[in-house]
């Protein structure tokens, strides 16, 4: 049986999504590469769930009313990814895991190569959901 990981895309106004910094370690898997916001699920939890705890965990925030964006299958594990609208100033969110975060445009995302794979993930949430600018964040 696969395992499975959670995942949240945070997008702004100026259509950039947030990326972090993984630590320069090398006992864990990519170290020093840009990755997705997110983590493994742990036994008996739902996707839900375990995007809300990672994100109180790697950045301190209470995580509510965010989107489903797709289920997608990997040789190494099954993705839940999940979506949303959020301004936030880099210099005011507590990383807790990682080096540094940073906003992306689709295209510095696009020739950046993303740990896990999630260079396919972030393509698929640009073509489906943030296809130009947001109006207004939800």
């Amino acid at each position: 049986m696969k395992r499975k990981g959670a995942s949240i895309i945070f997008v702004n106004t100026r259509n950039q999504v947030l990326l972090f910094l993984r630590d320069n370690k090398l006992e864990i898997p990519y170290p020093n590469m840009w990755d997705v916001l997110g983590g493994h699920l742990e036994k008996s939890e739902t996707p839900e769930e375990c995007i809300i705890r990672e994100m109180k965990e790697e950045i301190g925030i209470e995580l509510k009313d965010f989107n489903f964006l797709c289920e997608k299958e990997f040789t190494d594990r099954i993705e839940f990814t999940f979506w949303k609208f959020w301004n936030a100033e880099i210099s005011k969110i507590r990383l807790m895991e990682g080096q540094k975060l940073k906003w992306f445009t689709r295209e510095e995302a696009a020739a950046t190569k993303l740990a896990y794979g999630f260079n396919e993930i972030l393509e698929e949430f640009f073509l489906k959901v943030n296809k130009k600018s947001p109006a207004e964040p939800g």
